[in-house]
């Protein structure tokens, strides 16, 4: 089933300048190398350190990211943060700029209930102007969003999918097989070493952090994934988990994404500046 949202999504990083302004010249080549290999962009993910981008700047991001995209590529854009009325202002202004998602992450700051989950959801999408995602990331948030909720939210029609960085193989399992043949809720998986797996189950997309520096074997994974050549996939798997491995190991996840800049330096694909608090590789 081909859904309107599906595929290879990065979650991109934020090319900086030395002011720590957006490099507008980085992310036009970002968005046409991802493009080269048939895959989407989302900006303003973690990957993107979006809790510390400032709302100026995000606009500025969005906007060069939709001016660069290819026919076929879809934009996603990340709302991170603690304001509700904030990430509604934000996320009208990305679609409106021409984003084609908007992808949400719950607030971190107080533990919620599966009711404040679902609310905080219900009103994002209620007032945000196009399609919504919701973001399960427990690293970040120190919450899981229950499948219930998601069950709950998924039939509401501004609500598009999810994406899910839970290292639970059972969950993901289970998400699976209830939505992909859904045909207005898509699941990505953002568990990169779970993503021939997540595809071979049936999962419409995949969300890797390493297709910043390696977009061509993600290229390759997924076509070999719509193929149904599943060796070939498998092969394209742990040749990227092995290279994940060289900024991921033994680090923090902050730690982690100022390595992976400092590689895609080491490339020619952006410089090394991080947003602060973060700091650069020496």
């Amino acid at each position: 089933m081909q859904k309107r949202f599906s595929g290879v999504v990065v979650p991109m990083v934020t090319p900086l300048n030395p002011d720590f302004t957006v490099d507008v010249v980085a992310v036009n080549h970002l968005v046409n190398l991802f493009d080269q290999h048939g895959i989407h962009p989302l900006v303003l993910g973690t990957t993107g350190e979006s809790s510390s981008i400032s709302a100026a700047e995000s606009y500025r991001l969005v906007d060069v990211a939709v001016k660069a995209k290819g026919l076929n590529q879809c934009i996603y854009a990340g709302l991170v943060g603690n304001q509700v009325d904030e990430l509604i202002e934000r996320g009208n202004k990305y679609i409106n700029l021409g984003a084609d998602c908007v992808v949400a992450t719950l607030p971190s700051y107080y533990t919620l209930t599966p009711a404040q989950m679902t609310l905080f959801y219900q009103t994002l999408a209620d007032k945000i102007s196009g399609p919504l995602m919701m973001y399960n990331i427990k690293a970040t948030t120190q919450m899981s969003i229950p499948m219930d909720v998601v069950a709950n939210l998924a039939s509401h029609p501004n609500i598009w999918g999810l994406k899910d960085s839970e290292r639970d193989y059972d969950r993901m399992k289970a998400f699976i097989e209830k939505y992909k043949n859904t045909a207005d809720f898509s699941y990505f998986c953002g568990w990169g070493a779970q993503g021939a797996g997540s595809l071979q189950l049936g999962a419409d997309g995949i969300v890797p952090s390493t297709g910043n520096y390696v977009p061509e074997l993600y290229g390759k994974l997924y076509a070999a994934a719509k193929k149904g050549n599943w060796e070939e996939c498998k092969k394209w798997q742990e040749e990227t988990d092995e290279i994940a491995l060289l900024y991921q190991k033994d680090k923090t996840l902050g730690e982690s994404l100022a390595v992976l800049k400092f590689l895609m330096q080491k490339k020619g694909i952006c410089n090394k500046i991080m947003m602060p608090p973060l700091t650069a590789v020496n």
